[in-house]
């Protein structure tokens, strides 16, 4: 938990890293496999007061080293000034009994940025 949130505030505040971005919506559908895939659909939103923080961790109890790391999405959506975007990403952690495509996140990614010469 301290490490987590020691990685928060290295990333920096939004409105720090990415003055032209006001706000960030997030939805995201997590996936495990078995009978009930569906295990939780969750709509973040990032504010210019908010970390600049994009990884979620894995939902899957026991997982080890996994987690959805969003960052090189929205970094590359605010670089080309990109307003949304759809994908999916699988959790790479460890599972003693289970496999390493245990779970998988689906995402839909909204940016909206201010006014600027562009």
């Amino acid at each position: 938990m301290e490490l987590k949130k020691q990685n928060k505030c290295a990333a920096g505040l939004i409105s720090e890293r990415f003055p032209e971005v006001t706000d960030i919506a997030i939805h995201m559908s997590y996936y495990q496999n078995g009978s009930n895939p569906l295990l939780m659909v969750r709509k973040v939103n990032i504010f210019p007061s908010s970390y600049a923080y994009f990884k979620m961790d894995c939902m899957i109890k026991g997982c080890e080293g996994g987690g959805f790391d969003l960052t090189p999405v929205v970094k590359g959506m605010i670089k080309e000034r990109k307003k949304e975007k759809k994908g999916a990403l699988d959790c790479r952690g460890k599972l003693e009994d289970l496999a390493g495509d245990h779970a998988r996140v689906e995402y839909e990614i909204v940016i909206r940025y201010g006014k600027s010469s562009r």
